[in-house]
């Protein structure tokens, strides 16, 4: 049986200082890489939500910057308008306040489903997550 996990989720940015100032200032993430790709003027950018082991645990988030036009189209709607990722937390309302309190825009009031504690939010470019406390 193979031993498989999801690692990377590319997210494609305009600008990779920018987009790591926004998810480590303002979501509290942590960066994990940010290497020069010289050959292909890039960079290898991840980053991924802070947890409270030394590491961090599940699909970390790799920062692409767009260089196509095609690419730039991207930026903001990844998903065509629905929920891009699932922010998962263990106190919901800590997290809430302090996302809150940094600026972050929530598109709506938390609400309690069958599955948790949810409400939606958007990254500096537009694309919307969820926050959420499972039950």
């Amino acid at each position: 049986m193979p031993n498989q996990s999801l690692a990377l989720v590319t997210l494609v940015v305009a600008d990779y200082d920018q987009a790591i100032k926004f998810y480590v200032e303002k979501l509290g993430f942590t960066l994990v890489e940010d290497t020069n790709l010289p050959s292909e003027n890039k960079r290898w950018v991840v980053i991924a939500p802070k947890t409270t082991g030394a590491e961090t645990s599940g699909a970390k988030i790799l920062l692409a910057r767009a260089d196509t036009p095609q690419q730039r189209t991207a930026i903001g709607n990844q998903t065509g308008g629905r929920v891009f990722l699932f922010l998962q937390t263990d106190d919901f309302m800590r997290d809430y306040e302090a996302m809150r309190a940094n600026g972050i825009i929530f598109r709506e009031e938390p609400r309690h489903e069958p599955y948790g504690i949810v409400a939606v939010f958007e990254d500096l470019y537009g694309n919307t997550w969820d926050l959420l406390q499972p039950r």
